[in-house]
């Protein structure tokens, strides 16, 4: 109805709905959510797996997520200290402590800032000027090629597209009913590879 960008959409109705139930919308409450995700099997498990894994390679591996999820129910789940950095969506809280305004919305082409953030090493998101400057390869602190991108939802596609095309891997995560609808993802060369569960 007001045609409204999708993400700033669900910021302001999550805020709305609470308002109206009661909720105090606080940064306590977003990271009260995230403490009761439930995590497929192997998740909680992965990164030490595959932090043993690049030892025994002798690589450093990072990890991180940019989300269009809400970061501070990201920061309440028992998975946050795994990540280097957590890109999501933020509020910014008032004097009470309750959200006024979206301070960060990330979208599925805003994703892709967050990665060449990432692969030149720039973790201010405030700090335009470096973001859109050249940088080669060779200087870059992550280069694309050492990137593997997983990916569950549409908006995750640019993305992986990005990845897979700068010789990194991306790596589509869906649901086994989902099959037939991300199997474009695969034929249309967007994606290295796709993981049903």
């Amino acid at each position: 109805k007001e045609n409204m960008e999708k993400v700033l959409a669900y910021m302001y109705m999550m805020v709305s709905k609470a308002k109206a139930k009661g909720i105090h919308f606080s940064k306590k409450y977003l990271r009260s959510l995230g403490s009761t995700i439930k995590y497929y099997k192997g998740v909680t498990t992965w990164f030490k797996r595959i932090n043993e894994y690049g030892d025994s390679l002798g690589l450093d591996v990072e990890h991180y997520i940019i989300s269009s999820g809400v970061k501070d129910i990201i920061e309440g789940c028992e998975i946050a200290p795994e990540f280097k950095k957590i890109y999501a969506c933020e509020y910014m809280f008032d004097e009470n402590g309750d959200a006024v305004w979206p301070k960060v919305a990330i979208n599925y082409t805003m994703k892709t800032q967050y990665v060449f953030r990432i692969s030149k090493g720039i973790d201010n998101i405030t700090e335009d000027a470096l973001v859109n400057q050249r940088i080669s390869n060779e200087d870059r602190r992550v280069p694309y090629r050492n990137m593997i991108y997983l990916g569950d939802g549409i908006t995750d596609v640019p993305c992986m597209r990005l990845i897979k095309d700068k010789n990194g891997k991306s790596i589509a995560v869906y649901p086994r009913g989902k099959k037939e609808k991300v199997a474009g993802l695969l034929r249309d060369n967007r994606v290295n590879y796709i993981v049903f569960f």
